[in-house]
């Protein structure tokens, strides 16, 4: 199987033991405590569950600077997007202390972490706005993922954590959330050696369907994961419990029994577009995966990015900078002609007016103003799935 990212083997920070956790909890109460932001949260869930192998914990300024500008930390390891706990807080702590970290999305002032402080540093006008500029592209503010990245605050703590649940996930999502360490073990039980990796923030109407299909086939993969996203979406995407059913429903109805690995894992969109499918590719190798399908406008959001920048990207990347290999998807549409989903590149004697273009954006509009999907865009049982929901909204 495909090596974890800079490891011979996964370095998961979440506490395996209820011992260890139960005093860790006791040793918290003389704790100094402060309530993270929920990127933070989902990055220590992220941490927790294997996904961001080898870190084991927060990055410090230099490293942020570096993966920013270099996509590198200064170790050298190839790593596209910080990994931080910033905050515009007041803190009553200091370096070399040991701090107990209250997560934002969970009632009760649950503690989710314990993170040794390393160094707290602050980040200058000048810095953060490069770092934004690099990882996003742009400094626009109406972009989902650099408003989120200013709101957080210029204060960087960093430091080894030890992280003591997953957050809302496990409850909320018990049947599809997956830890990495999960999923490698669920590839490795099924004697799968070539898995192929499609990570979705949306329902997967026809066009998403019939791209892993092409993917499978054309990489002879020997199983798919649908790997989807649990945790913060901007405004107008749909839920993540009503895209569960949705993709839950179309696997059963047309994908061969145990082919498919439906998991999802809690983590906040940065909608960072190419460095974030970098970063989706790295954890998809974490979770045991040999390929990813990188398609259109791939972690986009509106037009910040190219149709194909996230692909481009990783060609720019050095070649041992991950293991892992990514499926370059074009744009799908279905075919009046042949009465199928096509990659466009693939036909050659089509018009543009052969053509229906599938969308999620497209779904989304028609099912918000009440009308019918038609079966080039969804099939009939996922259509009533997602109908259902937006007849509640």
């Amino acid at each position: 199987m495909i090596k974890p990212h800079g490891s011979e083997q996964l370095t998961p920070k979440i506490v395996n033991t209820d011992e260890e956790r139960v005093a860790l909890l006791d040793s918290a109460k003389s704790m100094k405590k402060m309530t993270v932001n929920s990127a933070a949260a989902a990055n220590l869930v992220m941490l927790g569950a294997g996904y961001f192998t080898p870190l084991e914990g927060f990055m410090g300024k230099n490293d942020v600077i570096s993966v920013a500008n270099n996509m590198k930390l200064e170790s050298g390891l190839f790593w596209p997007t910080p990994v931080v706990n910033l905050t515009n807080q007041e803190v009553d702590f200091k370096e070399g202390d040991t701090i107990a970290l209250i997560d934002p999305n969970v009632e009760g002032d649950q503690i989710i972490a314990i993170q040794n402080v390393d160094k707290i540093e602050e980040l200058n006008s000048k810095e953060i706005d490069n770092i934004v500029l690099q990882v996003f592209g742009t400094k626009d503010i109406s972009h989902p993922g650099v408003q989120t990245f200013y709101e957080q605050g210029n204060k960087l703590i960093s430091g080894d954590v030890k992280v003591l649940n997953f957050s809302y996930f496990e409850k909320d999502f018990g049947e599809t959330f997956r830890t990495a360490m999960q999923i490698r073990a669920s590839i490795e039980s099924k004697g799968l050696t070539n898995v192929v990796a499609f990570q979705t923030r949306n329902p997967m109407h026809r066009a998403h369907e019939e791209l892993c299909r092409m993917a499978a086939d054309r990489v002879n993969a020997d199983g798919i994961l649908i790997h989807m996203l649990l945790g913060k979406l901007k405004s107008g995407d749909i839920p993540a419990d009503v895209r569960d059913t949705a993709i839950r429903t179309m696997v059963d109805h047309y994908f061969p029994k145990n082919y498919v690995m439906i998991t999802g894992y809690g983590f906040d969109m940065l909608y960072a577009g190419p460095r974030e499918a970098l970063l989706h590719a790295l954890f998809r190798q974490n979770c045991g995966c040999s390929y990813l399908i990188v398609g259109r406008d791939h972690a986009g959001v509106g037009d910040f990015y190219g149709a194909f920048d996230a692909q481009d990207i990783f060609d720019t990347i050095p070649e041992d900078a991950l293991l892992i290999k990514i499926f370059k998807a074009d744009h799908t549409a279905y075919s009046k002609k042949l009465d199928k989903v096509v990659m466009m590149r693939d036909v050659e004697d089509h018009t543009k007016d052969d053509f229906v273009i599938l969308s999620g954006t497209k779904v989304r509009e028609m099912l918000s103003k009440g009308e019918s999907l038609p079966s080039e865009f969804a099939r009939p049982e996922v259509a009533k799935v997602l109908m259902k929901h937006y007849m509640k909204e």
